[in-house]
């Protein structure tokens, strides 16, 4: 609400009526009455007016016919011979595999948020797969599998990013030749009609980004109609968005950020607004704490819950969960774990800290310290993570043909001895791998070979069914200190060096921090054979501590996500070479009876796109010079306002969703760049339209120069799309026959 609005106590709409009713008077009293204003500048604005009357004929074709055209096309070229290749092409084997658990109800685990994949299985659903399918990379699809209607479905999403783009220009306040450049860029841009084309995330990610910076764009247009109907709609309508783009993978907490961004930047300009009633500025806060906080989370949490309740049964990703939930997945093999452990018992111990593994260790040694048997946290289930409890030297060896149980209880000092190599659990003063401030943790001697640092003693520090002091299967919480040292037995999410293979690293912990969660486990599965099977059924997860655990794990596989020196990535790319087209990247195989695609931008678009964030950086630092030298009539306060939410904001856009790649340290390839391409794009659109005007407004015939332009850039977008279209539609025969595509020696079509 403006503050005029608010002193008077007149209703916003009224105000906004008011203020149409003299527009066109106070606007043309207020060019009349700015000496300062430069010539050019004056003639560049009054020609708007000029504009605006010829482009009255126009009005109803750019409102209406404009918009359904640029989206027949779009759908149009992401469709065309979609279901050509019949090939499991690029990460079609990773989402069309978790789309076929959806179908299974199969527990799985992966680094993304489950919205995208659970779109995936829909797909899969309404054209009658049942995921039998292991989507294995280059296999041909079987009959019975309709991929192309799967392909289809992605496809609509990537079909659609062109018309919201179109809306979110005109919501910028583009001129409608500027409005129809982007636009056609979207259309056309190689990148984006390739992966569309597949089942892939990457189409979803791109739409759910354009709809937020849409529903922004909108909603920057009611900023003066504050609490009216439209005002809240695109409110709710940016939040709801900023959910679904940060359900479908983590980058969209880059857009977020950006909305972030503006929200504290429009706070900011109304705490400055005096005449503002401290009730009012409240309200906007609450506002935009409900639309913009709580519904995207509310959407990003129930997309887990959703993920939860289908994937019902025992899979591949049990391992990445906390005990208590996979004993409540049907046909888990926990559900009938005997429940008290005893001397013998063979286990497999859970980490219980967010994310946490299972202990686990492997014939391969320490590079350095001990140089002993490594000794890791895992997330996947395999023979290594086995132990078996046996008691110290001291005491009666065990003997399995022994009929007497021997129950382990709190405080008592224990060996743990790994079944597959036979070598006791171990610490010793010896500086961790990673964490040099710990101790290491190894795996020593066997059965005969051995000291007093292979004991451990139990602490249960509580247990959630029974009050006994033994320990339990699934429901005790456990400590192990080490005899010796005193030290406890941690498991932090730190990742081992490659040496490691990227395994959680496993340490002794010199302080005792009583509430580190890191420090706890449980036993999860557990064979006796002397014991009764026990009933888990009983036992339940609470959802919020399986969702952040889950988050975690997703986090730290993704921080494990990195490079390997020792291995060459032949797909893999640096983000410097993104902005530059420097490199594509080859989806599938390069024999001559297959199609080919290759995932490269239209080079126009891309190198177009980067010379305008150049040019608006240049652009802004020439203003603010002129600005601090006291030169302020080059744009006014509504110029000032248009230049920063249509132009600097699209560019804020591009640093978020660009820069961020540069300072991880996790393996990046071209299609990471697809959000950020997008704001680049805008910020093109902009600066056309802003440095044509300056430079053809002002002269004689300026009008034929403007169309000019754009007839001329509109022609290059589309000519050079057409002429890499292949790339995009499908290379048939020879990859020879396409060499005049590699413009650059660094492609490799």
């Amino acid at each position: 609400m403006s503050s005029s609005a608010v002193s008077s106590g007149r209703h916003p709409q009224a105000h906004s009526v008011h203020h149409r009713k003299h527009k066109g008077q106070s606007s043309s009293s207020e060019r009349k009455s700015s000496p300062e204003s430069p010539k050019r500048l004056q003639q560049y604005y009054e020609s708007d007016n000029r504009y605006a009357e010829d482009e009255m004929s126009f009005e109803s074709f750019e409102r209406y016919a404009a918009p359904l055209l640029f989206t027949v096309l779009a759908f149009a070229s992401r469709m065309y011979k979609i279901g050509a290749s019949d090939i499991v092409t690029w990460d079609e084997a990773h989402f069309g595999k978790f789309g076929s658990h959806y179908l299974k109800r199969e527990f799985y685990f992966d680094v993304h948020p489950p919205l995208g994949k659970m779109l995936v299985g829909l797909s899969g659903f309404l054209c009658g797969y049942n995921g039998s399918f292991e989507f294995k990379s280059g296999e041909h699809y079987p009959p019975e599998i309709n991929y192309t209607f799967m392909r289809l479905f992605n496809a609509t999403f990537g079909a659609l990013c062109v018309p919201v783009a179109f809306f979110t220009a005109r919501s910028l306040k583009f001129s409608t030749p500027a409005v129809w450049l982007v636009s056609l860029m979207v259309l056309c841009e190689n990148s984006y009609a390739t992966i569309s084309r597949f089942i892939l995330l990457d189409s979803m990610l791109m739409l759910f980004t354009f709809t937020s910076f849409m529903g922004l764009a909108k909603f920057h247009e009611y900023k003066k109609l504050p609490f009216s109907l439209g005002w809240w709609f695109w409110l709710v309508f940016t939040g709801a968005n900023i959910g679904f783009v940060t359900s479908v993978k983590w980058v969209g907490m880059l857009t977020t950020a950006l909305i972030g961004i503006y929200t504290v930047h429009e706070l900011w300009d109304m705490f400055g607004d005096l005449k503002l009633p401290k009730t009012i500025y409240a309200k906007h806060w609450a506002a935009r704490i409900m639309c913009l906080i709580i519904i995207p989370f509310a959407i990003y949490l129930a997309s887990f819950k959703i993920h939860f309740l289908i994937l019902e049964n025992s899979g591949p990703g049990d391992a990445q969960m906390p005990s208590l939930f996979q004993a409540n997945l049907r046909h888990s093999p926990l559900t009938r774990s005997p429940v008290d452990i005893v001397i013998g018992s063979k286990v497999t111990i859970k980490n219980m800290g967010y994310g946490g593994g299972l202990l686990h260790s492997h014939v391969q040694t320490y590079p350095e310290g001990s140089e002993q048997q490594q000794v890791t946290c895992y997330h996947h289930k395999d023979a290594n993570n086995e132990w078996v409890f046996l008691p110290v030297r001291e005491e009666e060896d065990y003997n399995p043909e022994d009929p007497e149980l021997r129950y382990i209880k709190n405080g008592d000092t224990i060996r743990l001895s790994h079944h597959m190599t036979s070598r006791n659990l171990h610490s010793h003063s010896v500086a961790a791998p990673v964490t040099k401030a710990h101790w290491e943790v190894s795996c020593y001697g066997n059965a005969t070979i051995g000291d007093e640092k292979d004991y451990w003693v139990v602490e249960i520090l509580k247990d959630t069914k029974h009050n006994d002091q033994k320990m339990h299967t699934l429901t005790s919480t456990l400590r192990f200190k080490h005899k010796e040292l005193g030290c406890y037995l941690r498991a932090a999410n730190v990742n081992l060096p490659p040496w490691g293979f990227k395994q959680v690293e496993v340490t002794c912990d010199k302080e005792n921090h009583m509430y580190d969660p890191y420090t706890f486990w449980n036993i999860e599965q557990h064979d006796n054979e002397k014991l009764p099977p026990g009933d888990a059924s009983a036992y339940k997860s609470p959802f919020l501590r399986d969702f952040v655990h889950l988050n975690v794990a997703m986090l730290t596989t993704n921080n494990a996500l990195i490079p390997d020196p020792d291995k060459q990535d032949e797909l893999a790319s640096k983000p410097w070479q993104w902005p530059l087209l420097n490199v594509g990247l080859r989806m599938c195989g390069w024999n001559d009876d297959i199609i080919k695609y290759y995932l490269l931008g239209n080079p126009v678009v891309i190198w177009g796109s980067t010379v305008s964030i150049v040019l608006l950086v240049l652009m802004t630092f020439v203003y603010l010079c002129r600005w601090q030298r006291h030169y302020t009539d080059d744009l006014t306060p509504k110029q000032v306002d248009h230049y920063i939410y249509a132009g600097i904001y699209p560019a804020l856009g591009w640093v978020l969703h660009y820069v961020p790649f540069q300072l991880m340290a996790r393996v990046t390839y071209v299609h990471h760049y697809l959000p950020a391409l997008y704001f680049a794009i805008l910020t093109f659109g902009f600066c056309f339209d802003f440095v044509t005007k300056q430079l053809f407004g002002g002269i004689r015939f300026g009008k034929i120069f403007l169309a000019a332009s754009y007839l001329f850039t509109y022609a290059t977008v589309v000519g050079v799309f057409w002429l890499f279209s292949p790339i995009s539609f499908g290379m048939v025969g020879s990859h020879e026959q396409y060499e005049y595509l590699n413009w650059l020696d660094t492609w490799k079509i």
